[in-house]
């Protein structure tokens, strides 16, 4: 069974904590493979409605995490309430971070939020699984980042990949997961 597969029967057991939603955090460093990872979980959970957040529709270069009140009030408050979400995503139509389009988010039975800091400690009460991914190479998680995003984007990933190195430590957040994905072959290939 892949990896994906067992963090949906994973998720599937798991009991809802964010009101009647069950929500999944896919966390880890940039250039790690949380996105791919976060894709192929959201296939596996099949007969399921889930819906996926990624954090990299909040954060900017120059607020990588005290974005969070926006998640929280325009999504994560109204699930709790069995109510439908939204937010207005950031965009990056000439390299420079604006207010984009608006995202709606129906109440679904599992929440994926995919990116850095998704199961920061504030959440960890309502969360019904953390995934950690991981892959401890910096240089190689750099040049996966470079290619995904344009090697304009390098000394900016440098920067952010130094953020990380002291934010993962401080929440404690590899520690508080649920299930750890050792992912140096995650790319949009197959498991």
């Amino acid at each position: 069974m892949s990896a994906a597969g067992r963090a949906a029967e994973l998720v599937r057991a798991a009991p809802p904590r964010l009101g009647g939603v069950r929500l999944v955090a896919v966390d880890g460093p940039s250039g790690s493979g949380k996105t791919v990872f976060a894709r192929r979980l959201v296939a596996e959970l099949t007969g399921l409605a889930v819906a996926l957040v990624p954090t990299d529709d909040f954060a900017t270069w120059d607020d990588p995490v005290d974005w969070w009140p926006r998640l929280a009030t325009g999504v994560l408050d109204p699930l709790r309430r069995g109510e439908p979400g939204g937010y207005r995503r950031i965009e990056w139509p000439d390299g420079r971070p604006r207010p984009g389009a608006r995202v709606a988010v129906p109440v679904p039975d599992v929440l994926v939020v995919e990116g850095m800091s998704a199961a920061r400690r504030e959440v960890a009460p309502e969360l019904s699984l953390t995934i950690w991914v991981e892959l401890p190479d910096p240089a190689l998680r750099l040049e996966r980042a470079v290619a995904r995003d344009g090697e304009q984007t390098r000394a900016e990933l440098r920067r952010w990949q130094h953020f990380e190195h002291r934010w993962f430590p401080t929440d404690d957040t590899r520690t508080r997961a649920d299930l750890v994905i050792d992912a140096p072959h995650l790319t949009d290939g197959p498991e």
